[in-house]
């Protein structure tokens, strides 16, 4: 977050004390709840809006409920569940916390142990392995050790359909640029293949290009990208047509076995420093004495932020699992939602038997939580000390590369809220900086709509809109 937002987003925390701790001066009309409700039905009825809607908007001020619509109706959060997964994630570890890569050396063996660094990048595996070149010039075995989480990568509720997209790439204490691998594509003479180029370039995976370079517009049939995620393999065929004077573009897509392609990337980026691996074989829990090195990631708050912005689930999937490690277990989904479920239970007093977590990014279409229970949630983290930093994570209006860059126009820097959209599904939670009314925690919650999810963000954000300004 750079020094004007920190600003503003500490401006908007005085706003929240002033407010809190200010006169005794009655800021929430009596019939506050009318005529919010007067406004809601006008613009769904306006809008000729088909939905199920659940919501609620609460006042920080005084704790009193401005506004609610169904707002103990389960209903899928989709990334509205982050919310839960990013507050677990303060209160379980300190907003400084780092996550660790090591690796480790016995003679001439090589150990890289995954430290469940969600972020863990292609130039850093660089870096590691130039250091290591340095080092020695042969490494008979190179373990790969992702043993600090299952290997269980895909959520309970994920759809089948998603296999290779981006956003459903595969959990694993070993991860390396998202899971993913970026294809860039650029047309080519006329009746050829797209070029394609790939990043990282390495032969963990095989392509097939079948595409063509075309000028016809009436027939044509958009590139696409596809690995065969049935037999989990990472052999990739591209399809379709680009036309000629298509800009140069990037696709990206997961791959499996996410252990192994970031050991594969190692062996390949060691071999090309000059060191000779004879063998890599794939391990859990391979521990030597002799640490070499660490790489230690981002602070937990820096990367809760890219989480909440950019709605990252592989990040938010990780977190989760790294909650639920123990003396005796794995990082695992289920230890992970159990602590999530203990965390909201002994701290934030939600009846965790009336909810349903299947996942921590809301990937998952199992989850169901209400509009009262995010609400109880965001209220709650305003009242702690860790408060300010789980608002700072979250994005504004209009915030440029978040989820909401060109929405909430209007709002801008009085919203800060998180987004979440699947198929049919499109919530908005989070915080509005009212002039009359003062700081309020709200949860718009939209299930059940078919088409466009334009209006029902349309909705969202005229529903927000009007709470700064009344």
């Amino acid at each position: 977050m750079n020094t004007i937002a920190v600003l503003k987003v500490q401006l908007l925390l005085i706003s929240f004390l002033c407010f809190s701790c200010g006169s005794t001066k009655q800021f929430i009309q009596k019939d506050q709840g009318n005529i919010i409700d007067e406004f809601v039905r006008s613009l769904i009825q306006k809008r000729g809006l088909n939905m199920n809607l659940g919501m609620k908007i609460v006042s920080l001020v005084n704790g009193k409920t401005l506004y609610e619509m169904n707002s103990e109706k389960l209903m899928i959060p989709a990334s509205n569940i982050k919310l839960f997964t990013a507050a677990a994630s303060l209160h379980y570890f300190n907003k400084e916390h780092v996550f660790k890569t090591a690796i480790l050396e016995k003679e001439n063996n090589i150990i890289l142990v995954g430290g469940g660094d969600a972020e863990l990048s292609l130039a850093v595996i660089d870096s590691l392995s130039n250091l290591i070149s340095k080092r020695t010039k042969l490494v008979d075995t190179l373990f790969i050790d992702k043993g600090l989480f299952d290997d269980l990568h895909y959520g309970a509720g994920w759809m089948w359909d998603e296999g290779s997209e981006k956003y459903s790439a595969p959990i694993s204490a070993l991860t390396l640029n998202n899971n993913c691998i970026d294809f860039e594509y650029s047309p080519n003479q006329l009746g050829f293949p797209a070029k394609i180029n790939i990043f990282p370039d390495t032969k963990y995976i095989t392509v097939e290009n079948r595409s063509l370079t075309v000028t016809d517009t009436i027939n044509f049939k958009k590139l696409k990208i596809e690995r065969d995620w049935i037999g989990q393999t990472n052999n990739y065929l591209i399809t379709g047509e680009i036309l000629s004077w298509s800009e140069k573009d990037t696709i990206k897509k997961n791959i499996a076995k996410p252990g192994l392609f970031t050991g594969t990337i190692f062996k390949e980026n060691l071999e090309s420093y000059g060191t000779t691996v004879n063998e890599l074989s794939i391990g859990d829990n391979i521990r030597y004495d002799d640490t070499v090195l660490v790489h230690y990631s981002n602070p937990l708050y820096t990367q809760l932020e890219d989480m909440m912005h950019n709605s990252k689930n592989l990040t938010c999937e990780s977190l989760l699992k790294y909650i639920g490690i123990t003396d005796s277990s794995k990082g695992t989904w289920e230890n992970g939602i159990h602590k999530l479920k203990v965390y909201l239970f002994d701290e934030v007093s939600i009846d965790t038997s009336a909810l349903r977590i299947a996942d921590g990014s809301g990937l998952s279409r199992y989850n169901l939580l209400t509009a009262d229970q995010i609400v109880r949630l965001l209220v709650h983290m305003h009242s702690k000390d860790n408060g300010n930093t789980f608002l700072e994570t979250l994005p504004h209006g209009n915030e440029s590369d978040s989820r909401l860059e060109g929405r909430l126009l209007e709002a801008q820097d009085k919203i800060y809220a998180k987004t979440g959209s699947i198929s049919g599904v499109s919530c908005l939670s989070g915080y509005a900086f009212s002039s009359t009314q003062g700081p309020l925690a709200f949860s718009i919650m939209i299930n059940g709509f078919v088409g466009s999810i334009k209006p029902y963000r349309d909705f969202q954000d005229e529903v927000c809109n009007w709470l700064v300004k009344n």
